[in-house]
């Protein structure tokens, strides 16, 4: 699917804080964001854009802060960031060109190794219930029931 982009009307209604994050590559204060201790079943989609970013299958807690996945589901780049005098991968969405956050190779080794550690301020949860009416039935079968 590719009717994703970068909507400015959308850009226009982001609040300070979400607006930071993904179009200045900001970072939220960590143990702030809305989705940290999410447990429940759907997806992670980008707040500008709405691509589907990261299933709620993949994600974990791992401690550092920020909501944390161990792999996307799609319309995820990479990029080299040399910022704040470390060599870090940014995470951006494909389409919306948002900020996400950064991949570190300290994952749950079983689970594949990464860590995406993500800002609660760039995305917006779909709950499972509500995929399908939404426009996101396609990815139902990523979603599973989260313990």
């Amino acid at each position: 699917m590719s009717d994703y982009t970068k909507n400015p009307d959308v850009i226009a209604t982001l609040t300070p804080e979400q607006y930071r994050v993904t179009q200045e590559s900001g970072t939220e204060r960590p143990g702030t964001g809305e989705y940290l201790d999410n447990k429940e079943p759907g997806i992670y989609v980008d707040i500008v854009s709405g691509e589907p970013l990261f299933a709620s299958a993949d994600k974990y807690e791992s401690g550092c802060g920020w909501p944390s996945f161990t792999k996307p589901i799609d319309n995820v780049t990479e990029h080299r960031d040399m910022s704040h005098g470390m060599i870090r991968t940014e995470v951006r969405s494909k389409h919306g060109d948002s900020h996400l956050g950064h991949v570190f190779p300290d994952g749950p080794r079983d689970r594949g190794g990464l860590r995406y550690c993500i800002n609660s301020a760039s995305l917006r949860f779909i709950h499972r219930d509500d995929m399908e009416a939404e426009g996101y039935g396609a990815y139902l079968d990523q979603v599973e029931d989260v313990a």
